[in-house]
């Protein structure tokens, strides 16, 4: 049977938290499709991952072991994923659009002669056809897109598509495809702190920016953050700067995230910003300025120096927490 493929992503031998989400909603575009749901797993000694996808519905799970893909490189993986699409008689493609994801999945559409949906936030099927929803230009419009091709390819913004366990019995295929030597590998170097929860799969995002004046000050993000479980982001003036490495970096050059609460603190909210944020179920604002446009956009504001509000707000939760 023609099969809803997803290319799970796999970083230090763990299936990302992004895939739960993807299964999740190639096991529900599958059931209005009447295809079969199944994921791919690309890498070298991933085979003991295999039985994970199951749990989230996916019937079937293609694992392509090969030293070739022990680091990703956007060549073979590609030439990978367009062959596991070919053999499995892939009528959808999804992976969640992260930056591998972003990469990857064009790259495997044009080896299928199709286009794709990239940064997809919600979908439905009319007479068969699937109709994806996307932000367009930094987040001002959605605009609704259909891949003419065959298959349909699309990545999925991360934390727009709640995962929900349905355990199946899942059947594990190894299979074997020719792969060119990769041209480039991706190297991956651990910035310091590499522990840290990444902004696009955390709950809890705390941001800050400007308005903190200085990287001195960038323990009172870190401080709030600890005490929230949350991972910490930050605006594209304080990356710049120096303050704080790439990785960090919310907005239009920078991550996407949708985490249930964004804290955001010293930051505008440019527009910029706002198509990195704006999807956070609930938004907090902390500015000086009451004409800062992220007020436009959040739920709950605070006009004031961050300075003194800031540590107030974990004086009051470090209380909370004595008292639970």
């Amino acid at each position: 049977m023609a099969t809803c493929l997803v290319v799970s992503e796999i970083r230090d031998n763990q299936l990302k938290n992004v895939n739960w989400e993807a299964f999740t909603a190639a096991r529900q575009l599958a059931e209005q499709l009447g295809l079969t749901p199944a994921a791919v797993l690309l890498g070298s000694g991933v085979e003991g991952l295999a039985e994970a996808p199951a749990r989230y519905g996916m019937e079937r799970t293609y694992v392509v072991d090969d030293a070739r893909l022990a680091n990703y490189s956007g060549d073979c993986y590609a030439a990978a994923v367009a062959e596991v699409a070919r053999q499995t008689e892939a009528q959808v493609v999804l992976m969640a659009a992260t930056a591998m994801g972003k990469d990857l999945l064009p790259r495997v559409a044009y080896r299928l002669g199709t286009t794709t949906a990239q940064d997809v936030i919600q979908f439905r099927v009319e007479n068969g056809e699937v109709i994806f929803t996307r932000p367009m230009f930094a987040g001002k419009v959605w605009a609704e897109v259909k891949v003419t091709g065959s298959p349909v390819v699309a990545t999925l913004r991360p934390k727009m598509f709640a995962p929900e366990e349905k355990a199946v019995a899942g059947q594990v295929e190894k299979l074997s495809v020719e792969l060119p030597e990769p041209l480039a590998v991706v190297e991956e170097v651990k910035a310091s702190g590499g522990g840290k929860l990444d902004v696009t799969e955390a709950d809890i995002v705390v941001s800050g920016g400007r308005g903190l004046k200085g990287p001195e000050n960038w323990h009172l993000i870190e401080e709030l953050a600890e005490l929230l479980g949350a991972a910490t982001g930050a605006s594209r003036a304080v990356v710049d700067a120096g303050w704080r490495p790439h990785g960090e970096q919310v907005g239009q050059t920078g991550k996407t995230v949708a985490p249930t609460l964004y804290i955001a603190i010293g930051i505008s909210g440019a527009i910029q910003h706002q198509a990195g944020m704006s999807s956070s179920k609930y938004i907090v604002a902390i500015n000086k300025d009451p004409d800062a446009p992220i007020f436009k956009i959040a739920d709950y504001g605070i006009v004031g120096d961050l300075f003194e509000v800031v540590p107030a707000l974990i004086e009051e939760i470090k209380k909370l927490k004595q008292q639970d």
